[in-house]
């Protein structure tokens, strides 16, 4: 029975060190509009966009293309899907739903996208070139099974200059509280 009250009062106090990290990064976000946009093929970015947004009380839009991708689209071994296929054209622009907030409205931006070809996906450039981010603070974050975020970042501040872009984050398989920790240290 001892043992059992205090695994119960470890688990109560690491819920409560929890709970007192989101209300510190709510109180740091409270005079800041902040925005998670996001692209997710197959659910993995989407998750740490939740968690990001609910972290930073954020609102939360997702980057959708007009067609879906497939599992076929995205079968990186053929180089004829149609996710290769737009990788290996610098200039695709896949057409994608008309995104459902005025992203001018917020200070700060989270962007979120899978690493395709150790970059953004194309469809990421489609929302980058339609939305009105010159001068905003984005803030790069991904998701991948084998690449860094680096390369990816990289070419999006070359490609877009008038962008105020912060450095990216890699979230594969980050708890709540080191996702928590990222954005207080990140949104000041």
């Amino acid at each position: 029975m001892k043992h059992l009250k205090i695994l119960l009062l470890a688990v109560l106090t690491v819920f409560a060190a929890s709970a007192c990290s989101q209300n510190k990064v709510k109180k740091t976000m409270e005079k800041k509009k902040v925005l998670v946009v996001y692209f997710s093929a197959t659910g993995t970015t989407r998750l740490v966009a939740k968690q990001i947004a609910k972290i930073a009380d954020a609102d939360i839009c997702e980057i959708a293309p007009a067609k879906p991708y497939s599992n076929a689209d995205l079968d990186w071994t053929n180089k004829q899907s149609r996710s290769s296929v737009e990788m290996n054209n610098p200039k695709a622009r896949p057409e994608i739903k008309a995104v459902s907030v005025d992203v001018s409205k917020y200070d700060y931006v989270f962007l979120g996208y899978p690493i395709w070809w150790d970059l953004a996906p194309r469809t990421v450039n489609s929302f980058i070139e339609t939305a009105d981010l010159a001068g905003k603070t984005v803030i790069p974050f991904a998701t991948s099974g084998s690449s860094t975020i680096a390369n990816s970042v990289a070419v999006l501040k070359q490609s877009y200059p008038k962008i105020k872009w912060q450095t990216g984050n890699l979230l594969n398989h980050v708890s709540e509280k080191e996702i928590g920790t990222w954005v207080s240290e990140t949104i000041k």
